[in-house]
């Protein structure tokens, strides 16, 4: 017989555990992005194909699973990132403002997942500014990332920041070469593969400094110096640089310099066909993968009739549930006997508007024995009285 219960790769539930923990990161988060002046929105979960995937490569296209509409025969796909939504919303829906502050919380399906064990349906939250093209975005978009890992409770943060723009330049300057065959081995910082791939240009300075950018990595005060003796050549290269040192100098980044490492890596060139200058990249100790990723993507919204700045980043709720896993303490309720007494009944009612949990024990339940819970307090009647008896009560 076949076992039903079981669930396609990559696909898994959230028990109450998992849940709870979600749902209140979740409200944490969102809550945050509206006090900083974010607006919540929530696009559908299927769109025409080709609005999901414009400006967006070949990496989003294999994961989005496509469909037939049979209603009108066109080709759907079920949203692989929120993103390219949130953009067609500001070029085309708000187009009347100058400035959008947009943020989002909702689940994405992915044909294959990111990573080895990573999940096909990541519950995606994120922010996004709209409308404006200096640093100051940029500045607050990370400020707002490493608030919300802090808030997740995360510790051993380390920020990583680069700028497409660097090797943008360089490949320029060489005509003819494979450019994704160079961005690959550039990211995976293979070495003694790039110099063959770049052997009939090794004459062009440009070729030797994108070797170098894969060396230029670490500290500001070590990737910088490195940075810039390798780049000399190019004035445009050498703004983008003191870019880099204006961001990671500010004062709102600084606050975090206590707990989080901030860094650069300018071999990161991960969406290098959709991100448009600078990127970012944040990693937990003793993980793997980056936990939060973003930059711009100027002019995402072309498409929709309106090139604007942006940028943005996002993170996956499932994921920090995961790394927080086992932190989070066990919720306390309160416990009631099962009666249908009304002086019972409106004292529960007065404590679950006081934001009370207050489980009321069916008959035969045990209270020791509750699921996911347990009981710090507990409703008695004493004398003819219901009262709130146990922890402080």
């Amino acid at each position: 017989m076949k076992n039903r219960w079981l669930l396609p790769e990559g696909i898994s539930d959230l028990l109450p555990a998992e849940a709870r923990d979600l749902e209140h990161l979740r409200r944490t988060l969102l809550d945050g992005y509206v006090r900083h002046g974010f607006e919540l929105v929530l696009p559908p979960l299927v769109e025409y194909l080709d609005s999901l995937l414009t400006g967006q490569g070949g990496d989003l296209d294999l994961k989005t699973f496509k469909l037939v509409d049979q209603l009108s025969g066109q080709s759907l796909g079920v949203r692989a990132d929120i993103t390219p939504q949130v953009s067609r919303i500001d070029a085309h829906l708000l187009q009347h403002r100058s400035v959008n502050r947009l943020c989002y919380c909702a689940s994405v399906l992915r044909t294959r997942p990111t990573g080895l064990e990573g999940s096909r349906e990541p519950i995606q939250i994120g922010a996004e500014i709209y409308g404006h093209a200096g640093i100051e975005a940029d500045i607050e978009i990370i400020d707002l990332l490493l608030q919300s890992l802090e808030q997740a409770g995360l510790g051993a943060l380390r920020l990583d920041i680069c700028h497409l723009g660097l090797a943008s330049l360089l490949l320029a300057e060489l005509p003819g070469i494979d450019e994704d065959s160079v961005l690959e081995l550039l990211q995976a910082r293979d070495l003694p593969a790039l110099r063959e791939l770049l052997a009939p240009w090794q004459v062009q300075p440009a070729a030797a400094a994108l070797l170098a950018l894969a060396d230029c990595y670490g500290p500001a005060s070590v990737a910088l110096p490195r940075a810039r003796a390798s780049l000399q050549a190019w004035p445009a290269a050498l703004a983008l640089l003191d870019e880099l040192d204006a961001l990671l100098g500010a004062a709102r980044l600084q606050q975090h310099a206590g707990r989080v490492s901030l860094a650069i890596d300018l071999a990161d060139v991960r969406g290098f066909r959709y991100h448009t200058g600078l990127t970012f990249a944040v990693y937990v100790s003793g993980h793997a993968r980056a936990v939060g990723r973003g930059g711009r993507y100027d002019g995402a919204g072309a498409a929709f009739g309106r090139a604007r700045p942006a940028t943005g980043f996002s993170l996956d709720l499932r994921e920090l549930v995961d790394l927080r896993r086992g932190t989070q303490p066990v919720p306390a309720v309160i416990t009631a006997p099962w009666s249908d007494d009304p002086a019972l009944l409106a004292l529960i009612a007065r404590l679950r508007d006081d934001g009370q949990t207050v489980l009321q024990l069916l008959p035969g339940q045990d209270a020791a024995h509750l699921a996911g819970v347990h009981s710090d307090r507990t409703i008695r009647n004493i004398d003819g009285q219901w009262r709130l008896t146990g922890k402080d009560s």
